[in-house]
């Protein structure tokens, strides 16, 4: 019974994707060229971004949807974040459609039910990890930027105390920490200078920013340099140093946070390492006793 449901499930699994593959990579060729961290089957997609399209996922489930194209942007940016998170669910579901498949071929091979239903349960828990592991890389963004912010916005009062405007103290800034151009923070501020730069007002690019970031503490601090930014000099600069003390806080907060995660990982480690002890000197004795 189960070796001709595995067979008949796997007959049509193949079937269907063989037959849909080659007219839908061919609709589907453009997305190709997009990138995003974590995503390695872009050429097994074409598939599942048919589905996807002709369910309409974003008007059937527009709060889950939106929710993980916000969480796409974060990470990959706004340009083609539509289609960028299409293909990030079309990867979820051909990593689903890939456990299915395993499934079947464990049962065909082993000549039990044992297989389908690995195969049911990792084509659940392989998407909703991978969903998973997507907000937690938001998390780990947020909190980088949070650590960088505040020796950020020093150096920006200190030049601004010295006499530079805002546009330059944030520049000299890009300037010196052009090693750390992959950091999250200074990839969106120079992607802010390049809006400027290019005709955009200081204060839409300011607000690009800030919406990029997403985060309660950059808006903040986005809406205290517009605030201010004309006035320049120490009132300026004192607008700026109120928001520093409290971008401190919340730094010592968020260290605090993640030493408090790196101490909880050590402890299985730690239990493992008792245990090898324990048993390096309790083994000798046993074995006088039973001696």
């Amino acid at each position: 019974m189960y070796l001709l449901v595995a067979g008949l499930l796997l007959l049509a699994l193949g079937g269907s994707w063989i037959f849909v593959y080659p007219q839908s990579r061919r609709l589907y060729r453009s997305y190709e060229g997009l990138t995003l961290d974590g995503l390695r089957l872009v050429r097994l997609a074409p598939p599942m971004l048919l589905l996807l399209e002709r369910i309409r996922i974003s008007q059937r489930f527009p709060g889950f949807f939106f929710k993980v194209q916000r969480a796409v942007q974060k990470i990959g940016g706004n340009r083609r974040s539509g289609e960028t998170t299409l293909l990030f669910l079309a990867e979820l579901l051909t990593y689903g459609y890939l456990c299915l498949i395993f499934g079947c071929l464990m049962t065909l091979l082993n000549n039990g039910a044992a297989g389908l239903l690995i195969g049911g349960l990792l084509a659940v828990l392989v998407p909703v990890a991978l969903i998973n592991d997507l907000h937690r890389k938001v998390q780990r963004r947020e909190q980088a930027v949070l650590l960088e912010l505040p020796e950020l916005l020093n150096k920006i009062v200190l030049l601004v105390g010295a006499g530079s405007t805002v546009q330059q103290a944030i520049k000299r800034c890009l300037e010196r920490k052009r090693e750390q151009a992959g950091h999250p923070l200074y990839r969106e501020l120079l992607q802010m200078q390049k809006e400027w730069e290019g005709g955009d007002s200081f204060q839409q690019a300011m607000e690009g920013f800030s919406k990029r970031c997403g985060i309660q503490e950059v808006s903040a601090f986005t809406t205290a340099v517009l605030l201010n930014y004309r006035r320049g000099g120490e009132d300026f600069a004192l607008a700026l140093r109120d928001l520093s003390h409290s971008l401190w806080e919340k730094r010592k907060a968020v260290g605090k946070t993640l030493g408090e995660q790196a101490s909880s990982k050590l402890v299985f480690p730690m239990v493992l390492l008792f245990m090898a002890v324990l048993i390096l000197v309790g083994a000798p004795a046993f074995m006088i006793m039973n001696l």
